[in-house]
């Protein structure tokens, strides 16, 4: 569970990055409210306050696309071992009858 665990804060980490970058230049936002809309559309919430043209808007369109499928992504990293573990735990062998 730890590797996946990496995985998916390495995940989240670049996401943000790409976020608070993508609203501070293209948004015209200062790093506290890009570093804010970047988490708040990672943690499925919804962006905060207008923006102010058209490339941000775009910008934000898609990065809210792309968070949702992050949001799967990590979920799925995160679950995997767990349901791997019930998978083995509910495992009953199956044995081959002859049918003559």
């Amino acid at each position: 569970m730890g590797r996946q665990l990496v995985y998916a804060g390495e995940l989240v980490l670049l996401s943000l990055l790409i976020g608070v970058a993508g609203y501070h230049w293209l948004g015209e936002r200062t790093w506290v409210d890009s570093f804010l809309n970047a988490c708040m559309l990672l943690g499925g919430m919804g962006p905060v306050g207008d923006l102010p043209n058209d490339r941000s808007k775009i910008f934000a369109g898609i990065y809210a696309l792309y968070a949702g499928l992050v949001f799967l992504a990590v979920t799925a990293l995160l679950l995997t071992p767990v349901v791997h573990r019930v998978l083995h735990r509910f495992h009953w062998e199956v044995t081959s009858h002859d049918s003559k």
